[in-house]
């Protein structure tokens, strides 16, 4: 059985201009496309999710605006099945995790924005329904976080969670290794 791919928020907001630019988003973006098209080409399911927020005063991903909309490269492909979130969490009131099943998936390729939020949330959930998450960390981009008063740069937020992640829920490699495996 192959895998199935998630590819989670590759959405304008996230790109330099957007709402919310994320570092490193644009190399991000291109190597969860090269998993997008290799997983296209094996027949291999994929999952697209695009997080909505319904909020007019919403911070970013506005319902109904050019920021909200998946960036280029990204449209769904009728192999594709689209996943509309409202929530930090992909499977939280979605089908993702009814898809993944139907479909007979015990391997999940996880890849995205924001490595601290909605990444983090679906491999920790993903894991948890009991399939085995292996996550592109060169597919995955951050920003910068403050607490307490520190700022932690965008390399040290995205290395933590790959750390944090490898340590009990995924195997963390990186695109080229996901590739060589398919």
């Amino acid at each position: 059985m192959k895998p199935a791919l998630i590819v989670i928020d590759i959405q304008n907001d996230y790109f330099p201009g957007g709402r919310m630019a994320l570092d490193g988003m644009e190399a991000a973006a291109r190597n969860c496309r090269a998993l997008l098209e290799k997983f296209r080409e094996v027949k291999a399911p994929t999952f697209i999710v695009q997080h909505l927020f319904t909020l007019p005063n919403a911070p970013f991903f506005i319902l109904n605006t050019p920021g909200a909309e998946l960036h280029e490269g990204f449209s769904p492909s009728a192999q594709d099945r689209v996943i509309v979130k409202h929530a930090v969490n992909c499977f939280m009131h979605t089908d993702l995790l009814q898809g993944l099943q139907l479909a007979g998936i015990e391997d999940v390729v996880i890849c995205g924005a924001m490595s601290h939020m909605c990444v983090d949330a679906a491999v920790r959930a993903a894991a948890d329904f009991g399939f085995h998450c292996t996550l592109a960390h060169d597919a995955c981009a951050t920003c910068a976080q403050e607490f307490n008063g520190i700022t932690v740069p965008a390399e040290w937020v995205h290395a933590a969670f790959m750390a944090a992640l490898k340590f009990a829920y995924a195997n963390v490699v990186s695109t080229a290794e996901v590739l060589s495996q398919l």
